[in-house]
């Protein structure tokens, strides 16, 4: 019994040391010299600058070799902190070398990178046509990202997210999932035929690109491919209303985006701000806008809407278009606000520039109807016929709409001060100017009309 644990013991001895000698082996072999030839071949397949900082060998847990400092470009489009290759050791003794896992720890891709990424896919062209395809001799199982981020321009990024690939015998994708690091974004994709299905879900979720709209719920669905990615069902919860539509994703010239939805009770107060700064607006949006943008990543300056609106029971502010109306003040009228129970009309947005037609608004006493353009750099221009029902009159007043988003001015129109003015000279206050101002609106009408066509 006692040589029995004495030999234990010494098997034990024994074991240690191998596994000291397995663990310090890495600080004795060095893989370093073999950084050139790698970068050579890599620069030549993507046809960009690949550095690498170190490569290692380490036997514990599992042997494995890890490659750290990975760049892709002169303006590092790809950074890769680190690198696991983990291989199967019983299968570098076949003919197909069989990778158990690459985990790749902090990756950082830019939009130039994504955009450069259809190309680097494509086969050579000047190469002659190959023949049919042996098996590949080196197989991945499966594909690990921690802390990865894309950044899509200077100010946005999407991430830091994880996520986990699964390949098949054949080496291609199969499941994967991506879930943001904060837990509030998860995306799982499945092989189809052609295709890859996506389900996709968020809450609390922000948009990391664009507007910094918060979505309390998101569910999107869809399918993928190498070109773009089709997403038939888009609903949302968002601002106490609901979103719902389809979309498409393009990327093999860049990012691109397109698609329509239905918005239906969308709060406006915290919402439009976002879309247009300065902007102060209360009450329950309806609309169904059509949209694209030639670039994803530059969401604001592409974007393009087309849409019907209707909003009910809110406030407009910075404006009271009823005392424009009835002081006629020529230098005009600023601050205030404008409460109504329904504004509708057609709006039109692009390159950051929104041009409102077929403006109605209805609020009690008050009606009025016009025109209006918001520029880029948030000017106001356009007209406002105002409609003031009092004491059994009724007048239209029209006016000039001028100043910025953040201050807005209202002043009348010529004729309508002129009109005004006669009134109150012939019939007296009240009545004659309010019928003064309607006469001076027929008049504008009219002689603009012929104004018109004389250009």
């Amino acid at each position: 019994m006692f040589k029995y644990m004495k030999w234990l013991k010494r098997i034990g001895i024994i074991l240690g040391v191998i596994v000291l000698i397995l663990a310090v082996i890495p600080f004795f072999i060095t893989l370093n010299d073999y950084i050139p030839r790698i970068e050579k071949e890599a620069s030549a397949k993507l046809k960009e600058q690949v550095t690498i900082k170190s490569i290692r060998f380490a036997a514990l847990p599992l042997p494995h070799i890890t490659v750290e400092g990975i760049t892709v470009g002169t303006t590092d489009d790809i950074k890769v902190g680190k690198v696991t290759v983990t291989p199967d050791l019983f299968s570098l003794l076949q003919s197909t070398k069989v990778i158990k896992s690459i985990e790749i720890d902090s990756l950082l891709l830019t939009q130039k990178a994504t955009d450069k990424i259809p190309v680097w896919t494509e086969p050579d062209a000047a190469k002659p046509p190959q023949q049919p395809q042996e098996p590949s001799q080196v197989r991945v199982e499966s594909i690990r990202l921690d802390g990865a981020v894309v950044r899509l321009d200077n100010k946005a990024n999407f991430g830091p997210f994880d996520a986990r690939v699964s390949l098949n015998s054949k080496g291609e994708p199969g499941d994967a999932t991506i879930t943001t690091q904060d837990g509030k974004l998860k995306a799982f994709i499945k092989p189809g035929q052609s295709n890859y299905l996506i389900d996709a879900s968020a809450k609390s979720w922000k948009l990391p690109i664009g507007p910094a709209i918060v979505f309390d719920e998101l569910i999107v669905k869809g399918v993928a491919t190498l070109h773009g990615a089709d997403f038939s069902q888009v609903s949302a919860k968002l601002y106490g209303g609901t979103v719902s539509g389809k979309a498409n994703l393009g990327w093999q010239k860049g990012l691109q985006l397109k698609g329509s939805f239905d918005v239906d009770q969308v709060e406006l107060k915290q919402l439009v701000p976002l879309l247009s700064p300065g902007t102060n607006i209360s009450g329950k949006l309806t609309a169904k806008p059509v949209f694209s943008a030639a670039s994803a990543t530059q969401l604001l300056n592409t974007l393009r809407v087309e849409t019907p609106f209707n909003v009910q029971n809110g406030v407009l502010h910075g404006v009271d278009i009823l005392q424009a109306a009835t002081s006629m003040i020529k230098q005009g009228a600023t601050g205030g606000e404008t409460r109504f129970d329904q504004l509708s009309g057609h709006l039109n947005m692009e390159r950051g520039a929104y041009r409102f037609t077929q403006l109605k608004i209805a609020s009690g006493v008050l009606a009025a109807d016009g025109n209006m353009n918001i520029s880029p750099k948030q000017k106001l221009s356009g007209r406002v016929n105002a409609q003031v029902k009092a004491l059994g009159t009724s007048a239209n007043v029209p006016l000039n709409v001028a100043g910025t988003v953040g201050s807005p001015l209202l002043y009348p129109t010529g004729a309508g001060v002129a009109g005004a003015a006669v009134g109150t000279v012939i019939l007296g206050p009240g009545l004659g100017t309010s019928m003064g101002a309607k006469v001076g609106t027929w008049a504008e009408g009219l002689f603009g009309k012929k104004d018109e066509k004389k250009r």
